[in-house]
């Protein structure tokens, strides 16, 4: 490998932490604001991130990139459906970190992975390998063992998992730039949210103008939330191959699991523990079957 192939990797490397991190830590930003609903929170994510990323579009030159998209009828009711599942993933994510259901939320993006495997099964033809069957099959042991032991499925994290798992098929499925296609789906969203602002918030924090400028600025750092990692998981992708990156996607999860059971101290019950448990040991198993093919794929092709 030469120098600069190291430097990108390095700096790859670098972006993929901080992508991951940033999205591990965002329960601490949310929490900040945790007596404002959810629904109010996700305006100003919208509203926000709306106008951050039409910055970003513009001066990453993307312009003319947008423009092409958003000319293509098709493409804009393919990216307002994809939307409508980003839309439901960022208040579930709201709601829980709100609610005590970090514990859900880490586990939701836990199963992300493998319910996005089993996506790629059903609607992208892909095949499995026994190993990759056996831990998606374990995954679902995990919460059926929940659903037995506590009487109900972890719903939140289910509902996370699948809004995302949708979210991500659909993308992958679209070859459009992650900025332009986020700056459309947040345009499709933005109406929606305004209206909503307008008409049905009816809270104490509705009126920015009644506000704090403090609070204000806390509202408006929600694009921040939003569109920081995103920067650095393009500059990642950018980088280093999907399947490298991939490892690094553990990080969000691993982080909010720390965060909910120490610091906010959320309540670990055995069969969720034993879930986890589940999960966790499906995903160490779909990761070394993972290195493991990569590494006898290389050894095909230069052989």
């Amino acid at each position: 490998m030469s120098t600069t192939q190291q430097t990108a990797l390095r700096g790859g490397i670098i972006s993929a932490i901080s992508a991951y991190t940033m999205w591990g830590i965002a329960p601490l930003y949310f929490k900040l604001i945790q007596h404002i609903g959810a629904d109010e929170i996700l305006v100003h994510r919208v509203v926000w991130s709306t106008l951050l990323l039409l910055l970003v579009v513009i001066i990453s030159r993307k312009w003319r990139s947008f423009v092409s998209v958003i000319s293509q009828p098709s493409m804009v009711i393919r990216l307002t459906i994809s939307a409508a599942f980003l839309g439901v993933n960022w208040f579930m994510f709201i709601w829980a970190v709100n609610n005590d259901h970090l514990l859900d939320a880490s586990l939701g993006y836990y199963i992300n992975p493998l319910f996005s495997v089993a996506l790629g099964v059903v609607f992208l033809g892909e095949r499995l390998r026994p190993w990759q069957i056996f831990a998606v099959i374990l995954a679902l042991i995990g919460v059926l063992i929940q659903l037995v032991m506590i009487g109900s499925l972890p719903i939140v994290s289910l509902a996370l998992a699948g809004t995302f798992g949708i979210y991500g098929l659909l993308r992958k499925k679209m070859h459009v730039d992650s900025f332009v296609g986020l700056l459309i789906e947040s345009l499709m969203m933005l109406p929606i949210a305004i209206v909503y602002w307008l008409l049905f918030l009816e809270t104490s924090t509705s009126n920015i103008l009644n506000n704090t400028w403090s609070l204000n600025t806390t509202l408006i750092c929600a694009g921040i939330v939003t569109t920081a990692p995103l920067l650095c998981f393009t500059a990642a992708a950018k980088r280093m191959t999907l399947s490298a990156l991939g490892f690094f996607q553990y990080i969000g999860p691993s982080i909010m699991f720390v965060l909910a059971t120490f610091y906010y101290q959320e309540p670990l019950y055995f069969a969720k523990l034993v879930t986890f448990a589940c999960i966790w040991t499906a995903l160490a198993i779909f990761s070394i079957d993972s290195i493991k093919a990569r590494k006898n794929s290389r050894k095909v092709a230069t052989s």
